[in-house]
């Protein structure tokens, strides 16, 4: 996830963990695991396909010019990975699908807002990216 972000050109850095810092200057992004478990009615008789959640939150400083700026250069890049994210995105092959539509759980989303850190705010978009991973886990009766 992190190197498909890196890839997209659109950000400076991107991290495997929340960062404890704002950006100087252009857009940051991380990625992190919200939440695992079986993706119900989406299992075989002897395996279990699971539901993986992630975050992957895009920050700019608030402090950066132009300020009116901000929102456009975010929505720039968070298009391109919704967009990635909503077309043949398999991880090569490590995932089943994205769960656009909310099948098993929540849907691909974003929601936008403000995060104070380390004595500074800046702006975030954090999507909601759910996995589909097919037989992750086998079934031993």
């Amino acid at each position: 996830m992190e190197s498909h972000a890196l890839a997209s050109g659109y950000f400076q850095n991107v991290n495997g963990h929340e960062p404890m810092s704002p950006p100087t200057s252009g857009i940051t992004a991380a990625v992190w695991v919200e939440q695992i478990g079986p993706a119900r009615g989406g299992s075989g008789l002897n395996s279990t396909t699971a539901r993986l959640v992630l975050f992957v939150r895009l920050y700019a400083s608030m402090v950066q010019q132009p300020t009116d700026a901000i929102d456009p250069d975010m929505m720039t890049a968070l298009d391109a990975l919704l967009a990635a994210y909503s077309g043949d995105f398999t991880l090569g092959d490590l995932v089943q699908e994205v769960d656009l539509l909310g099948i098993y759980g929540d849907p691909l989303s974003a929601r936008a807002g403000y995060l104070a850190e380390g004595g500074a705010e800046f702006r975030v978009l954090t999507i909601t990216l759910p996995l589909i991973v097919s037989d992750l886990w086998e079934q031993v009766a």
